[in-house]
């Protein structure tokens, strides 16, 4: 009798942590390998990668997303000689300055990979300079957030990962109006583009003399012949029809990182640039992946992460960010998940600035952060809250 009631009660407290887990958004790295393990859709490493990057697992959602079906990638002789008559433009310059002279900027987003949204993030206060006033995401579904000025844990499903979340905050901080343009739920590929594309168009023609930039996720940028020939038109093309405004589009997927070398682009290892490079021809021209290719106006080649105490290098964007570790007198025990939230988001159901997992004392890892007032958060292997303390990053 004793056994059986050992292991019900067993069984009562399994289902409870699991329940509890199905509620949590940013999760142990086990338990999101748990659910990918028990998970029986098509897709399910696509959406583990999206869960490992919303808890910063950076390096494990690339490798859950290269399971999708990655395969080894091959150029042609005359492609590689193409592609080496163009030099390479550190990317952000390019772009700021190019924006000038451009009243729309599109560009796009893996949506498991955060580094895509760091980059974006660095853009923001150039564009700004340069009189961009309007920024579109297609992640965001939030009509208060331009009165809250920060992104809620309801504000859009990627938005809850941390980087969506500090891009957001940056353009609110900056001065940015922030716009909402996804279509409605229960529309097919072609409509989506449709809708999209209409959403935008309708605040540009109320705001003609303003700029607008625009962030959206894979081939809803593609303002040529999209990959998906069911859309017809892609948004970006499509929003070029109804502005008759051809914007400067922006591939950040085509040659980023994947977490297996031989799953890489040629064309990334060719280049193996230290920041990130736009290439230009002597003629002006701008590499998009091919003499023919029509879909966007150039493909930012990003380096190869490198990686400080497990963390990705560019979270630092470029030293504005500030690292701060954990005192271990803090850490009553292991493994936790510790999350930074700003002080005054917290209470009003904010996103997290970072989150970490520290697995145990000799973990080496820490939060990045910008400038200001963090109340930081720990959790046990079972999320209950453990810990709670401010800290000021200077």
């Amino acid at each position: 009798m004793k056994q059986l009631f050992k292991c019900i009660f067993i069984l009562l407290f399994t289902l409870k942590i699991s329940a509890q887990t199905d509620t949590e958004v940013y999760l142990f790295s086990k338990d999101i390998d748990a659910k990918i393990q028990k998970d029986t859709l098509a897709w399910k490493y696509q959406m583990g990668a999206t869960h490992y990057s919303i808890s910063e697992y950076y390096q494990k959602a690339l490798k859950t997303w290269d399971k999708n079906g990655s395969t080894a990638r091959e150029i042609s002789k005359e492609d590689s000689l193409y592609f080496t008559s163009f030099k390479q433009k550190d990317a952000k310059d390019y772009i700021i300055n190019r924006s000038k002279n451009e009243q729309i900027i599109i560009i796009n987003e893996a949506h498991h990979n955060n580094m895509h949204r760091v980059f974006t993030t660095s853009l923001l206060q150039g564009l700004y300079d340069n009189g961009y006033r309007f920024f579109g995401l297609e992640a965001l579904a939030d009509s208060l957030i331009n009165n809250r000025k920060f992104p809620i844990m309801d504000s859009g499903f990627y938005v809850a990962e941390p980087q969506m979340a500090n891009l957001l905050n940056e353009a609110l901080k900056i001065g940015f109006v922030l716009f909402e343009y996804e279509a409605a739920e229960g529309k097919n590929g072609k409509e989506r583009e449709i809708e999209e594309a209409a959403n935008i168009a309708q605040l540009v023609k109320k705001n003609p003399n303003s700029k607008f930039l625009i962030h959206c996720g894979f081939d809803h940028v593609i303002e040529g012949t999209p990959n998906n020939k069911n859309w017809g038109r892609a948004m970006a093309g499509r929003l070029k029809d109804e502005t008759n405004i051809d914007p400067f589009t922006i591939d950040q997927v085509a040659y980023t990182e994947k977490s297996d070398i031989q799953f890489t682009s040629p064309y990334m290892l060719m280049a193996n640039p230290e920041k990130s490079v736009i290439l230009v021809n002597d003629n002006g021209k701008l590499f998009n992946g091919g003499e023919t290719n029509d879909q966007t106006d150039c493909r930012i080649i990003h380096p190869i992460t490198r990686y400080i105490n497990d963390r990705p290098n560019w979270l630092l964007l470029d030293g504005q960010r500030k690292t701060y570790t954990i005192p271990k007198s803090k850490i009553t025990e292991y493994p936790v998940l510790a999350l930074a939230y700003r002080k005054n988001e917290y209470a009003q159901n904010g996103v997290p600035a970072d989150v970490i997992e520290i697995v145990n004392k000799e973990t080496k890892t820490n939060f990045i952060l910008d400038k200001g007032i963090y109340k930081i958060i720990l959790k046990d292997k079972n999320y209950k809250i453990i810990q709670e303390f401010d800290v000021k990053i200077k």
